[in-house]
């Protein structure tokens, strides 16, 4: 793998001993500020013990031992003041790298979030983001206009509306037929099959004839009766 890869991902010898500088940096500081930390309280509690020896010897009017503890007691107290100051010191150090690491690291962050973006984008412009939208709208309008020709043409052969007109005057004449059996009215249809024949008709039928035109009419009645 290339050295970009590998700086890219954190790898490589070199990355990482650049990356573990500042570490070991601040590792080996505060090591030091423990040990120094550590020299304060005993040098803290060398002075109290000789401010004890000192009011003993002060208190037996042994001067000369009281003035030797004092002596002691300042020899630490200065070595104190030394200390604390180193340990003040190393702090501030320590500090300082710590916000120079993180100042660092936040960069490398936005660099690599740089070069993140330009490997995306690429050959990318805002010149093929629209032609490649004007491709996609002319597509589009292409397959509204295919979706169009297919649903517009009928397949099979056309229907007469002749012919439908006079299927829906026969449907209309039955359903109307028929609630007028409900109803008890003689459809027309069977208005005119009722109404007599001509006269030379008449002319030639018996009284036996009549009879029988008689009975066909009650029984007409009595079916448009039942009917209801």
């Amino acid at each position: 793998m290339s050295g970009w890869g590998l700086s890219w991902f954190g790898g490589g010898a070199a990355a990482q001993k650049q990356k573990s500088a500042p570490k070991n940096a601040i590792l080996g500081l505060r090591a030091q500020l423990d040990m120094l930390q550590k020299r304060e309280k005993h040098l803290q509690n060398q002075m109290d013990e000789q401010d004890t020896l000192a009011r003993k010897y002060v208190s037996t009017n042994n001067k000369n031992a009281a003035k030797i503890a004092l002596k002691r007691k300042k020899q630490h107290e200065h070595s104190l003041d030394q200390t604390v100051a180193q340990i003040g010191t190393l702090e501030q150090q320590i500090n300082a790298i710590e916000s120079a690491n993180i100042n660092r690291e936040t960069l490398l962050a936005m660099e690599k979030a740089s070069a993140a973006m330009k490997q995306i984008h690429g050959k990318l412009t805002p010149e093929k983001v629209d032609a490649t939208m004007d491709e996609l709208a002319q597509q589009n309008a292409l397959s509204e206009e295919i979706v169009n020709a297919i649903t517009s043409n009928n397949i099979g052969e056309p229907i007469d509306d002749f012919e439908l007109e006079a299927e829906l005057e026969d449907l209309q004449q039955d359903e109307l037929d028929k609630q007028l059996l409900k109803t008890g009215t003689v459809p027309v249809s069977d208005q005119i099959q009722g109404v007599p024949a001509a006269p030379h008709d008449i002319k030639g039928k018996t009284p036996a004839a009549f009879e029988e035109d008689d009975e066909e009419e009650e029984l007409r009645k009595l079916q448009a009766e039942m009917a209801m």
